[in-house]
């Protein structure tokens, strides 16, 4: 396992990668060895399209038993166990499996996210995603890194050459409010988009360069948290648009930003 570190990075910061990434390197053996099994075990939260697997829950519960035995103090929230309602000035959120459609139908593009929140803000963020073997990370006003080193997002000014990803919230079928008329929009004047299935790779692929952009409805803080910051470190603009439906988020290299944004709000 490769050593995250920057000499920029304080003993406390080494420390949160250092047991980011060992847990995630850890969940994502269980993720390996579930992926596309026959016998995966695959069940609904409430309707088809938003899935849970019994990879999820593995993967969960590597990541919360190694916070409790090494931060019995810290808070977590976490997709499939929820908010602790601990009270707490650390707090992990943890999405043990992004983008479990994907996963559930042997697509390779999921990962494994944690974020770090102190008194309330993210101060690291780590994305690992097991199949592609690809780890982003960042601590706040240190940077972000990824398989290449240090991120930097694209100098794309002109919408027509940007490629853009976007997704749909579980609540298309019944909810009109479902990004439809957003794609609408934005299709015919982008060079392409994109439809990854998972937020935190959409978020580290723009802050990698690999995207010009992203934007998506009705997210949750675990979807969010580790994505967001290694976008804003590699130079991202970032903006969370809307309140009312869910966590509705938009990011872009600076160049296309506004642009994308008007179209999307």
């Amino acid at each position: 396992m490769k050593k995250m570190t920057s000499n920029d990075f304080s003993t406390q910061e080494r420390e949160w990668l250092d047991c980011a990434q060992k847990m995630g390197h850890e969940a994502g053996e269980v993720l390996k060895f579930y992926f596309r099994r026959r016998d995966l075990s695959v069940e609904d939260k409430g309707s088809a399209f938003d899935i849970v697997t019994e990879a999820d829950k593995g993967s969960e519960r590597i990541i919360i038993d190694y916070i409790h035995s090494h931060y019995p103090d810290h808070a977590i929230l976490s997709e499939e166990s929820g908010d602790d309602h601990r009270t707490a000035r650390y707090q992990w959120v943890i999405d043990p499996l992004d983008g479990t459609v994907n996963y559930s139908a042997g697509i390779a593009t999921y990962c494994i996210s944690i974020g770090l929140k102190v008194d309330g803000e993210t101060c690291m963020g780590y994305v690992y995603a097991p199949t592609l073997n690809e780890e982003f990370f960042a601590i706040k006003g240190k940077g972000a890194f990824g398989p290449y080193g240090r991120l930097q997002t694209k100098s794309t000014t002109e919408l027509q050459r940007a490629v853009i990803s976007t997704g749909f919230p579980y609540d298309k079928a019944t909810n009109p409010d479902n990004n439809l008329d957003r794609f609408a929009q934005v299709m015919p004047r982008v060079r392409g988009i994109r439809r990854l299935g998972s937020a935190a790779m959409d978020l580290c692929y723009v802050a990698a360069g690999w995207l010009d952009g992203y934007w998506e409805l009705n997210l949750k803080e675990w979807d969010a948290c580790a994505g967001e910051l290694i976008a804003q470190e590699a130079g991202a603009v970032v903006k969370r648009y809307r309140n009312d439906h869910g966590i509705c988020i938009m990011a872009a290299c600076p160049g296309i930003a506004q642009q994308l944004l008007e179209l999307v709000e």
